[in-house]
Parts: C-alpha cells; structure tokens; sequence
C-alpha cells in the first residue's frame, strides 16, 4: 500500500485517436474526484485539454503518478519525461503488444480509483546510464528503461567498435551493431537479435551484437555496476539510439559508456504480476 495521489499526469501516445479519448476521459474523472492533472504541452492540444497543458521541463515536479495511454513506446517515452524526478509510472495499453503496460481501456476507471485510494504498489526497474563523449549531437548523459543501441548507417557496411569491460580492454566488435539492453529490455530488440530473456527482478545488463561478423558471437550478461565503454575504430557512422530516440551520428574516436542507473524507473503495479505468465501470453505460448 501506498500513499493516496493528488496530482496526476497524463500522457497520451500523440496520434492515436483512441488514446486521446481516453486521456479525456481520465482528466475528466480525476477532476470529478479532487486530483489536480497536467498534460505535457506538445500533447494537450490533440487531446482537446490545452487547459491542462504544462511545459515539459516542469511536468514532472509534484507529480504523484503519471499515467501512460499508448503503447510501449508511449510508456518509454513516458518514463524518460519522469524518471529523474522518481515518478511512478502507471502503463494503459492503447497499442499492439503493450508488454510494458499494467492496464486495459475498459479498466481505467477502475486503475484511477485504485491510484486516488493508495491502493497499488510500485515495482523498480534497472534503468541504463549512458554517456556520450562526442562533438556531435548526441554527446551528453541520457537514461533508457529497454536498451541503447549503436549501430550502422548505411545498409551493407559493419561497425567496428572497441570495447573495455570496468576499464580493461576486451575485444573489437564487428557488427551491424551491439545492443545494450536491462532485464526489461530483454525482451525487445535484444530479443529479436537472439538475446536472452532476463527477468526484471534482475539487476544486469546486456550485451547483444547485432549480425556480428566474428567468431565470438554471444550475449554477454554483466553486473549493472560494471561499466561499458564503446569507441568508434574508424569513419563509418555509427548512429546512438536510446528507447528508440535516435540521439545522434558518432565518428571515429568517438566513444559511448553504458553502465545501471543509480535510480531505478518506478513502474506502477496493481496486482501480483508474474513475469514468466506474462511472457507467455504476450508471446503466445501454448501449455503444450
């Protein structure tokens, strides 16, 4: 049990048309039961709640919850709006897999009641600390709740990045590109990129090449206090991506250190939640 929610965020996925709906919705009954809400700006005006707008770099001050309406991308997006803030993320699933989220459409009333009341518990993920060391863009420290990739610009053509393990060289991977992904993101690109499946009470990282043109092809599964260290080896291109965010093009020498995040993201929970039940519904796992 926690405490009971005053002030409320909401944060629709920006095009579809149902999300918005129910962001009315949810501001309307929040309103109607005494909590105070904010929308960020650049996502009030297709929801009709312009009245409700607030800028983004004061959106997460005060804030007891802030709900997610989308997808999973909704929800990273979301995350990343709140995460140095501590806010709690509550996920309702107005996308296709919504692996990330907590809550359907039909039981957004009942998820809000639950928030107002105090009635839910707030589970921790390991969330990635990124560092950019570059003269481009994407230089700067950036957070991700799944994953940070480096990878190719131009179809066809491989990158070549050194890697140090806590300091101490390790090897030079030649790729499409590397994958560093949390336990929560064990189950997106890593995935896909023949990465294992972690559970999220895990406390790791992950480090999945993409196509790798070598020998050594394997996951690698380190402490989230280890710390991850990429260079660039030459000029072909390499393009940094958090969350799906592209931050920006890395040349050679450039270099890019991964390691867990001092604070975890806060993912809202209403009920126990198996992880291994999950999995197997979100990927259609038979009992046979």
């Amino acid at each position: 049990m926690t405490s009971a929610i005053r002030t409320v965020g909401l944060v629709p996925h920006r095009e579809r048309v149902r999300a918005h709906e129910l962001a009315g919705q949810a501001a309307k009954w929040l309103a109607d039961h005494g909590a105070s809400v904010r929308v960020p700006e650049d996502d009030a005006g297709p929801c009709g709640l312009e009245h409700l707008a607030c800028p983004r770099s004061e959106f997460a001050g005060g804030l007891g919850v802030v709900v997610s309406l989308g997808g999973d991308g909704t929800m990273l997006r979301t995350v990343d709006l709140v995460y140095e803030a501590g806010v709690p993320v509550l996920g309702v699933n107005v996308g296709q897999m919504g692996y990330l989220t907590e809550v359907e459409p039909p039981d957004l009333e009942w998820a809000l009641g639950r928030l107002v009341d105090g009635s839910y518990e707030v589970a921790e993920r390991v969330v990635l600390d990124v560092t950019v060391n570059s003269a481009g863009s994407a230089r700067g420290r950036w957070f991700a709740l799944n994953e940070a990739v480096l990878e190719n610009v131009h179809t066809g053509r491989l990158v070549r990045l050194d890697v140090e393990v806590n300091g101490a060289p390790f090897t030079t991977y030649a790729a499409d590109g590397v994958i560093i992904a949390t336990p929560t993101g064990s189950t997106a690109y890593s995935f896909s990129a023949r990465g294992p499946i972690v559970s999220p009470r895990h406390r790791c990282l992950l480090l999945t090449p993409v196509s790798p043109h070598m020998l050594f092809d394997r996951s690698l599964v380190l402490d989230a206090e280890e710390t991850l260290r990429f260079s660039v080896c030459d000029d072909r291109s390499v393009v940094l991506t958090a969350d799906g965010r592209e931050l920006g093009d890395l040349a050679a020498g450039d270099a890019v250190s991964c390691r867990g995040g001092a604070l975890p993201a806060r993912i809202v929970t209403l009920g126990p939640r198996d992880f291994h039940q999950i999995l197997k519904a979100k990927f259609g796992l038979s009992d046979r």
